[in-house]
């Protein structure tokens, strides 16, 4: 996500950062891998339907060749303990990847109006209180993750609502 969001914010400014927040949302709540989904909305919201397509196949293509460039690789060598030492080595920096998307998330959760929180009253406390909640839920409780989304969706579209954004 941050690499995506490197091109598409920062880079070529073809969203803004609340537009892409609301993308890796609406990414993770549709079927499919995030890249993927979020690539076809921004080419859809750039260049309309060819633009969707173009994106995703742009997306998909290359990662596939690799993933079947390495799979042959791996089948073929996959009991040299050099290639377990390697895997095993890339699991915490795959873990590390996760945790940072998850964090860009939160820190998006956490800001209003685009702007760093300069204070405590600045915090968006819904937001931080539905993440919570979610992240209690899904940790301790194991709650179906649809389960989790959905519930907060409800739960924030109702305070938000009532409270105001």
């Amino acid at each position: 996500m941050p690499l995506i969001q490197e091109q598409v914010v920062n880079k070529h400014a073809w969203l803004t950062l609340a537009e892409f927040a609301d993308v890796i949302t609406i990414s993770q709540m549709t079927p499919g891998p995030i890249a993927i989904n979020s690539s076809t909305f921004v080419g859809m919201r750039i260049a309309g339907l060819l633009g969707a397509m173009v994106a995703t196949i742009g997306c998909v293509l290359p990662s596939c060749l690799i993933v079947l460039s390495l799979a042959f690789l791996y089948q073929r060598y996959k009991n040299l303990s050099m290639v377990q030492s390697i895997l095993a080595g890339l699991r915490p920096a795959v873990v590390a990847l996760i945790a940072s998307a998850g964090l860009s998330i939160l820190a998006l959760v956490l800001r209003q109006n685009n702007a760093l929180p300069q204070g405590i009253n600045n915090i968006n406390w819904i937001g931080l209180g539905l993440f919570l909640i979610a992240f209690y839920f899904l940790r301790f409780r194991k709650v179906d993750p649809i389960q989790a989304m959905l519930g907060s969706g409800f739960a924030g579209v109702a305070l938000y609502w009532m409270f105001g954004s």
